[in-house]
Protein backbone atom coordinates (compact mmCIF):
# COMPACT_ATOMS: atom_id res chain seq x y z
CA UNK A 1 0.00 0.00 0.00
CA UNK A 2 1.13 3.41 -0.81
CA UNK A 3 -0.13 5.51 2.39
CA UNK A 4 1.19 8.43 1.11
CA UNK A 5 -2.13 8.99 -1.44
CA UNK A 6 -4.38 7.23 1.68
CA UNK A 7 -7.31 9.65 2.83
CA UNK A 8 -7.95 7.63 6.01
CA UNK A 9 -7.11 9.72 9.33
CA UNK A 10 -5.19 8.80 12.31
CA UNK A 11 -4.99 10.47 15.63
CA UNK A 12 -1.65 10.47 17.27
CA UNK A 13 0.36 11.59 20.18
CA UNK A 14 3.63 12.19 21.21
CA UNK A 15 4.37 10.96 25.10
CA UNK A 16 6.46 13.58 26.80
CA UNK A 17 7.63 13.43 30.68
CA UNK A 18 5.64 17.23 30.87
CA UNK A 19 3.74 17.68 28.02
CA UNK A 20 1.15 15.48 25.63
CA UNK A 21 1.12 16.89 22.08
CA UNK A 22 -2.06 15.45 20.00
CA UNK A 23 -2.47 15.77 16.45
CA UNK A 24 -3.63 13.54 13.20
CA UNK A 25 -2.20 12.20 10.39
CA UNK A 26 -3.33 11.69 6.43
CA UNK A 27 -1.66 10.51 3.89
CA UNK A 28 2.00 10.67 5.80
CA UNK A 29 1.65 14.39 6.32
CA UNK A 30 0.15 15.83 9.80
CA UNK A 31 -2.69 18.06 8.87
CA UNK A 32 -3.51 19.66 11.99
CA UNK A 33 -2.16 22.04 14.21
CA UNK A 34 -0.95 20.30 17.37
CA UNK A 35 -2.51 20.35 20.71
CA UNK A 36 -0.06 20.67 23.80
CA UNK A 37 -1.58 19.65 27.40
CA UNK A 38 0.26 18.50 30.49
CA UNK A 39 1.16 15.19 31.14
CA UNK A 40 0.62 15.14 35.08
CA UNK A 41 3.45 12.03 34.87
CA UNK A 42 2.70 11.61 38.67
CA UNK A 43 -1.14 12.08 38.87
CA UNK A 44 -3.20 8.87 36.37
CA UNK A 45 -6.69 10.72 36.54
CA UNK A 46 -5.41 14.03 35.39
CA UNK A 47 -3.34 12.43 32.91
CA UNK A 48 -6.09 10.31 31.57
CA UNK A 49 -8.60 12.96 31.56
CA UNK A 50 -6.25 15.37 28.97
CA UNK A 51 -5.66 12.09 27.49
CA UNK A 52 -9.14 12.11 26.35
CA UNK A 53 -9.65 16.08 26.18
CA UNK A 54 -6.42 16.28 23.51
CA UNK A 55 -8.00 13.91 21.33
CA UNK A 56 -11.82 15.25 21.24
CA UNK A 57 -9.96 18.74 20.47
CA UNK A 58 -8.40 17.11 17.70
CA UNK A 59 -11.58 15.59 16.48
CA UNK A 60 -13.67 19.06 16.68
CA UNK A 61 -10.73 20.01 13.72
CA UNK A 62 -11.33 17.64 11.46
CA UNK A 63 -13.91 17.05 8.32
CA UNK A 64 -13.91 13.07 8.56
CA UNK A 65 -13.93 10.48 11.31
CA UNK A 66 -10.37 9.00 11.97
CA UNK A 67 -10.27 4.85 11.46
CA UNK A 68 -8.14 4.78 14.53
CA UNK A 69 -5.90 6.31 17.19
CA UNK A 70 -1.95 5.42 17.37
CA UNK A 71 0.87 6.65 19.44
CA UNK A 72 4.26 6.00 21.07
CA UNK A 73 4.31 5.17 25.20
CA UNK A 74 7.10 4.80 27.18
CA UNK A 75 7.42 0.93 28.43
CA UNK A 76 7.62 -1.60 29.89
CA UNK A 77 4.15 -2.52 28.16
CA UNK A 78 2.17 -5.25 26.73
CA UNK A 79 1.73 -3.39 23.10
CA UNK A 80 -0.77 -5.60 21.47
CA UNK A 81 -3.17 -5.32 24.20
CA UNK A 82 -2.77 -1.86 25.08
CA UNK A 83 -1.36 -2.25 28.68
CA UNK A 84 1.06 -0.01 30.28
CA UNK A 85 3.30 -1.60 33.01
CA UNK A 86 5.71 0.59 34.92
CA UNK A 87 7.00 3.51 32.55
CA UNK A 88 10.03 5.30 34.41
CA UNK A 89 9.05 8.89 33.09
CA UNK A 90 5.30 8.51 33.86
CA UNK A 91 4.86 6.57 37.26
CA UNK A 92 1.31 7.48 37.37
CA UNK A 93 0.78 4.52 35.17
CA UNK A 94 1.16 0.82 36.87
CA UNK A 95 -0.98 -2.01 34.89
CA UNK A 96 -2.41 0.54 33.19
CA UNK A 97 -5.26 -0.38 30.14
CA UNK A 98 -4.82 2.29 28.13
CA UNK A 99 -5.41 1.16 25.09
CA UNK A 100 -8.84 -0.63 25.95
CA UNK A 101 -9.36 2.75 27.73
CA UNK A 102 -9.41 4.83 24.64
CA UNK A 103 -11.33 2.32 22.59
CA UNK A 104 -14.04 2.39 24.90
CA UNK A 105 -14.18 6.13 24.87
CA UNK A 106 -13.33 6.83 21.06
CA UNK A 107 -15.15 3.50 19.83
CA UNK A 108 -12.24 2.86 17.27
CA UNK A 109 -8.95 0.67 17.17
CA UNK A 110 -6.07 1.99 19.73
CA UNK A 111 -2.42 0.62 18.91
CA UNK A 112 0.66 1.74 21.10
CA UNK A 113 3.86 1.05 20.72
CA UNK A 114 7.22 2.24 21.74
CA UNK A 115 8.50 5.36 20.25
CA UNK A 116 12.11 3.52 19.19
CA UNK A 117 9.80 0.77 17.23
CA UNK A 118 7.45 3.81 15.22
CA UNK A 119 10.93 5.62 14.14
CA UNK A 120 12.14 2.54 12.93
CA UNK A 121 9.01 1.82 11.03
CA UNK A 122 8.42 5.62 10.22
CA UNK A 123 12.44 5.15 8.45
CA UNK A 124 11.24 1.73 6.51
CA UNK A 125 8.55 3.41 5.14
CA UNK A 126 9.43 6.50 4.06
CA UNK A 127 13.10 7.57 5.10
CA UNK A 128 16.08 5.48 5.00
CA UNK A 129 15.05 1.78 3.32
CA UNK A 130 13.34 3.31 0.21
CA UNK A 131 15.98 5.91 -0.24
CA UNK A 132 18.91 3.53 -0.33
CA UNK A 133 16.51 1.19 -2.56
CA UNK A 134 15.99 3.60 -4.72
CA UNK A 135 20.13 4.47 -5.36
CA UNK A 136 20.08 0.68 -5.94
CA UNK A 137 17.79 0.86 -8.41
CA UNK A 138 18.91 3.67 -10.16
CA UNK A 139 21.96 2.14 -11.17
CA UNK A 140 20.47 -0.77 -12.64
CA UNK A 141 21.55 -2.79 -9.19
CA UNK A 142 19.85 -6.01 -9.24
CA UNK A 143 20.00 -5.94 -5.08
CA UNK A 144 16.93 -5.11 -3.20
CA UNK A 145 16.86 -4.61 0.86
CA UNK A 146 13.53 -5.47 2.60
CA UNK A 147 14.61 -6.01 6.21
CA UNK A 148 15.43 -2.29 8.22
CA UNK A 149 17.34 -2.28 12.00
CA UNK A 150 17.59 1.08 13.40
CA UNK A 151 19.50 2.63 16.50
CA UNK A 152 18.60 5.51 18.71
CA UNK A 153 21.39 6.82 20.83
CA UNK A 154 20.82 9.65 23.15
CA UNK A 155 19.02 9.50 26.50
CA UNK A 156 19.17 5.87 25.94
CA UNK A 157 20.26 2.94 23.58
CA UNK A 158 17.12 1.42 21.61
CA UNK A 159 16.33 -0.09 18.43
CA UNK A 160 13.85 -1.74 16.68
CA UNK A 161 13.58 -3.94 13.36
CA UNK A 162 10.76 -3.95 10.42
CA UNK A 163 10.96 -6.78 7.92
CA UNK A 164 8.86 -6.86 4.95
CA UNK A 165 7.38 -4.12 5.72
CA UNK A 166 6.14 -5.47 9.23
CA UNK A 167 6.87 -4.12 12.23
CA UNK A 168 8.10 -6.89 14.62
CA UNK A 169 6.93 -6.26 18.23
CA UNK A 170 8.17 -9.57 19.72
CA UNK A 171 6.16 -12.18 21.50
CA UNK A 172 6.80 -10.39 24.82
CA UNK A 173 6.40 -6.71 23.06
CA UNK A 174 10.56 -7.04 23.80
CA UNK A 175 12.15 -7.11 20.45
CA UNK A 176 14.68 -5.03 19.49
CA UNK A 177 16.26 -4.34 23.01
CA UNK A 178 20.05 -3.90 22.08
CA UNK A 179 20.53 -1.81 25.15
CA UNK A 180 20.97 -5.00 27.35
CA UNK A 181 23.23 -6.61 25.22
CA UNK A 182 26.37 -7.21 26.69
CA UNK A 183 29.13 -4.01 27.10
CA UNK A 184 32.18 -5.12 25.15
CA UNK A 185 34.43 -2.45 27.09
CA UNK A 186 32.96 -3.71 30.21
CA UNK A 187 31.80 -7.21 30.26
CA UNK A 188 30.11 -7.24 33.19
CA UNK A 189 27.93 -4.11 32.24
CA UNK A 190 25.38 -3.74 29.61
CA UNK A 191 26.04 -1.90 26.04
CA UNK A 192 23.69 1.21 27.15
CA UNK A 193 26.41 2.06 29.89
CA UNK A 194 29.17 2.88 27.15
CA UNK A 195 26.29 4.13 24.51
CA UNK A 196 24.46 6.61 25.79
CA UNK A 197 24.74 10.80 26.83
CA UNK A 198 25.91 9.79 30.31
CA UNK A 199 28.18 7.63 28.77
CA UNK A 200 30.06 10.42 26.53
CA UNK A 201 29.85 12.44 29.23
CA UNK A 202 31.80 10.24 31.77
CA UNK A 203 34.59 9.34 29.28
CA UNK A 204 34.78 13.18 28.32
CA UNK A 205 35.56 13.54 32.26
CA UNK A 206 37.91 10.54 32.62
CA UNK A 207 40.39 11.50 30.21
CA UNK A 208 39.65 15.02 30.79
CA UNK A 209 40.71 14.11 34.54
CA UNK A 210 37.51 16.71 35.63
CA UNK A 211 34.05 15.71 37.85
CA UNK A 212 31.61 13.66 35.84
CA UNK A 213 29.30 16.52 36.45
CA UNK A 214 31.49 19.04 35.37
CA UNK A 215 31.64 17.54 31.76
CA UNK A 216 30.12 19.66 28.79
CA UNK A 217 27.00 18.39 26.76
CA UNK A 218 27.47 15.98 23.79
CA UNK A 219 26.70 18.67 21.33
CA UNK A 220 29.93 20.77 22.94
CA UNK A 221 31.86 17.63 22.91
CA UNK A 222 31.31 17.04 19.22
CA UNK A 223 32.15 21.00 19.32
CA UNK A 224 35.66 20.33 20.83
CA UNK A 225 36.63 16.86 18.79
CA UNK A 226 35.78 18.91 15.63
CA UNK A 227 37.83 22.04 17.37
CA UNK A 228 35.35 24.45 16.61
CA UNK A 229 34.99 24.98 20.72
CA UNK A 230 37.75 25.21 23.19
CA UNK A 231 38.54 21.83 25.02
CA UNK A 232 40.05 18.88 25.85
CA UNK A 233 39.99 17.77 21.89
CA UNK A 234 41.38 14.66 22.90
CA UNK A 235 38.74 13.52 25.37
CA UNK A 236 35.91 14.68 23.12
CA UNK A 237 37.19 12.22 20.05
CA UNK A 238 38.23 9.43 22.42
CA UNK A 239 34.44 9.63 24.01
CA UNK A 240 32.71 9.06 20.77
CA UNK A 241 35.45 6.56 19.73
CA UNK A 242 34.51 4.27 22.69
CA UNK A 243 30.83 4.82 22.11
CA UNK A 244 31.38 3.70 18.45
CA UNK A 245 33.47 0.82 19.73
CA UNK A 246 30.25 -0.91 21.88
CA UNK A 247 28.06 -0.01 19.42
CA UNK A 248 29.48 -1.22 16.27
CA UNK A 249 29.87 -4.58 18.80
CA UNK A 250 26.34 -4.68 19.86
CA UNK A 251 25.44 -4.43 15.95
CA UNK A 252 27.50 -6.74 14.96
CA UNK A 253 25.79 -9.48 17.17
CA UNK A 254 22.62 -7.96 16.38
CA UNK A 255 22.52 -7.84 12.78
CA UNK A 256 24.16 -11.25 12.44
CA UNK A 257 21.03 -12.83 12.91
CA UNK A 258 18.52 -9.78 11.26
CA UNK A 259 20.92 -9.11 7.92
CA UNK A 260 19.69 -5.70 6.64
CA UNK A 261 20.37 -2.28 6.58
CA UNK A 262 21.23 -0.41 9.56
CA UNK A 263 19.75 3.45 10.15
CA UNK A 264 20.99 4.81 12.99
CA UNK A 265 18.72 8.14 14.93
CA UNK A 266 18.61 9.82 17.99
CA UNK A 267 19.89 13.13 18.96
CA UNK A 268 23.83 11.63 19.59
CA UNK A 269 23.62 10.69 15.73
CA UNK A 270 24.52 14.51 15.09
CA UNK A 271 28.39 13.26 15.92
CA UNK A 272 27.73 10.68 13.57
CA UNK A 273 31.29 11.57 11.91
CA UNK A 274 32.97 10.99 15.24
CA UNK A 275 31.93 7.79 15.60
CA UNK A 276 30.96 5.50 12.52
CA UNK A 277 34.61 5.03 11.75
CA UNK A 278 34.93 3.23 15.31
CA UNK A 279 31.43 0.96 14.37
CA UNK A 280 33.09 -0.35 11.28
CA UNK A 281 36.26 -1.37 12.65
CA UNK A 282 34.12 -3.64 14.87
CA UNK A 283 31.72 -5.16 11.98
CA UNK A 284 34.35 -5.31 9.74
CA UNK A 285 37.08 -6.44 12.14
CA UNK A 286 37.79 -10.13 12.93
CA UNK A 287 36.72 -13.02 15.19
CA UNK A 288 38.73 -15.99 16.30
CA UNK A 289 38.61 -19.42 16.81
CA UNK A 290 39.86 -21.49 19.65
CA UNK A 291 42.85 -22.48 17.71
CA UNK A 292 43.74 -18.31 17.13
CA UNK A 293 42.16 -18.60 13.33
CA UNK A 294 40.84 -15.36 12.51
CA UNK A 295 37.60 -14.92 10.74
CA UNK A 296 35.52 -12.13 9.59
CA UNK A 297 33.42 -10.61 12.91
CA UNK A 298 30.48 -11.12 10.78
CA UNK A 299 29.50 -12.47 7.36
CA UNK A 300 28.61 -9.15 5.29
CA UNK A 301 30.83 -6.27 4.86
CA UNK A 302 29.40 -3.16 6.27
CA UNK A 303 29.74 0.23 4.47
CA UNK A 304 29.01 3.98 5.62
CA UNK A 305 26.66 5.55 3.08
CA UNK A 306 26.84 8.68 4.36
CA UNK A 307 30.77 8.68 2.65
CA UNK A 308 30.59 8.76 -0.97
CA UNK A 309 33.24 6.51 -1.85
CA UNK A 310 31.86 3.94 0.36
CA UNK A 311 28.38 4.46 -0.81
CA UNK A 312 29.31 4.14 -4.05
CA UNK A 313 31.03 0.66 -3.47
CA UNK A 314 27.99 -0.73 -1.67
CA UNK A 315 25.52 0.54 -5.11
CA UNK A 316 27.99 -1.35 -7.36
CA UNK A 317 28.05 -4.27 -5.52
CA UNK A 318 30.02 -6.95 -7.25
CA UNK A 319 27.36 -7.75 -10.21
CA UNK A 320 28.11 -10.98 -12.47
CA UNK A 321 26.55 -12.10 -16.01
CA UNK A 322 25.75 -15.89 -14.82
CA UNK A 323 25.00 -18.12 -17.64
CA UNK A 324 21.92 -20.63 -16.75
CA UNK A 325 23.02 -24.12 -17.42
CA UNK A 326 21.74 -25.88 -20.69
CA UNK A 327 20.67 -22.17 -22.24
CA UNK A 328 21.84 -19.20 -23.64
CA UNK A 329 19.85 -17.54 -20.71
CA UNK A 330 22.09 -14.14 -18.66
CA UNK A 331 21.57 -13.95 -14.72
CA UNK A 332 22.64 -11.14 -13.13
CA UNK A 333 24.38 -12.08 -9.91
CA UNK A 334 25.63 -9.77 -7.27
CA UNK A 335 27.93 -11.57 -5.07
CA UNK A 336 29.03 -9.06 -2.05
CA UNK A 337 27.01 -9.86 0.93
CA UNK A 338 26.66 -6.51 2.34
CA UNK A 339 25.20 -3.87 4.96
CA UNK A 340 24.70 -0.30 4.49
CA UNK A 341 24.54 1.73 7.44
CA UNK A 342 23.52 5.36 7.42
CA UNK A 343 21.70 8.31 9.34
CA UNK A 344 18.02 8.72 9.71
CA UNK A 345 16.45 10.83 6.75
CA UNK A 346 13.24 11.81 8.54
CA UNK A 347 13.25 13.99 11.74
CA UNK A 348 12.72 11.31 14.94
CA UNK A 349 9.70 13.23 15.36
CA UNK A 350 7.85 12.77 12.14
CA UNK A 351 9.55 9.03 11.93
CA UNK A 352 7.30 8.50 14.80
CA UNK A 353 4.35 10.13 13.40
CA UNK A 354 4.91 8.41 9.92
CA UNK A 355 5.92 4.90 11.61
CA UNK A 356 2.42 5.39 14.00
CA UNK A 357 0.04 6.31 10.79
CA UNK A 358 1.67 3.66 8.76
CA UNK A 359 1.00 0.83 11.82
CA UNK A 360 -2.10 1.86 12.47
CA UNK A 361 -3.02 1.31 8.53
CA UNK A 362 -1.31 -2.11 7.85
CA UNK A 363 -2.94 -3.43 11.12
CA UNK A 364 -6.54 -2.69 9.57
CA UNK A 365 -5.37 -3.53 6.16
CA UNK A 366 -4.40 -6.81 8.00
CA UNK A 367 -7.86 -7.71 8.87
Amino acid sequence: MDYKIDKRIVLTLDVGGTNLVFSAVQGMKEIVEPIRLKTYPNDLDKCLENLLSGFNQIIDKLDSKPVAISFAFPGPADYPNGIIGTPPNVPAFHNVALGPFLENNFKIPVFINNDGDLFVYGEAMAGFLPKVNDMLEKASSPKKFHKLFGITLGTGFGGGLVADGKLYVGDNSASGEIWITRNKRHPKCFAEEGVSIRAVKGTYARIAGIDASEAPEPKDISAIAQGTQDGNQEAAKTAFAELGEVVGDALANAITLLDGLIVVGGGLSNAYPLFINSILDQMNGTIESYSGEKLPRIVQKSFDLENDNSCQQFIKGEVKDIVVPGTDKIVKYDSLKRIGIGRAVLDTSYAISVGAYAFALSQLDSK
